[in-house]
């Protein structure tokens, strides 16, 4: 017997409401403060690995514990700037990460419920419909079509 019900936590309308809010309020403020870049641009400036990561933070640790042999030529302030918004992207890309997995497996198992589910009125319509009884031989018959002849068995693939 397959386990079911795993997703034993559902979501009220007034949670849905307050995500999909919050969502937006987040959407809203990313978009005040991204670039869109293209797909050439995103190639073309890619991101900095971790060895560079790590060159960066050298520099500006000079910067900030011996000022004098930072270059003029370079926009401190700016440098700076650009620093503490990569330091906010890198944090806040991680959460968001986290946020995903979270979501997705809140989906999976609510998915995965469905289906198991599913499957139980599947077997109980073929058996209503080998009775006779009203409207299963339908049902059945529409149902059919999501499980592929597998060699004469009647026994529908496993999730």
């Amino acid at each position: 017997m397959p386990i079911n019900n795993l997703g034993k936590k559902h979501i009220t309308a007034t949670q849905i409401t307050d995500f999909d809010k919050a969502l937006a309020d987040l959407l809203a403020i990313a978009t005040n403060i991204t670039t869109n870049l293209t797909d050439e641009e995103r190639s073309r400036f890619g991101s900095i690995n971790e060895k560079n990561k790590l060159f960066v933070n050298g520099v500006l640790d000079y910067a900030t514990t011996q000022p004098d042999l930072k270059s003029p030529d370079v926009d401190w302030t700016e440098f700076q700037a650009d620093y503490d918004d990569r330091k906010f992207a890198d944090t806040r890309a991680d959460k968001i990460e986290n946020l995903l997995r979270m979501i997705t497996d809140f989906k999976i198992v609510h998915d995965y419920d469905n289906y198991q589910d599913s499957l139980t009125d599947y077997d109980y319509t073929k058996y209503k419909a080998s009775t006779s009884a009203s409207g299963y031989t339908e049902k059945q018959a529409y149902l059919r079509q999501f499980f592929p002849n597998t060699g004469g068995s009647n026994t529908p693939p496993s999730v």
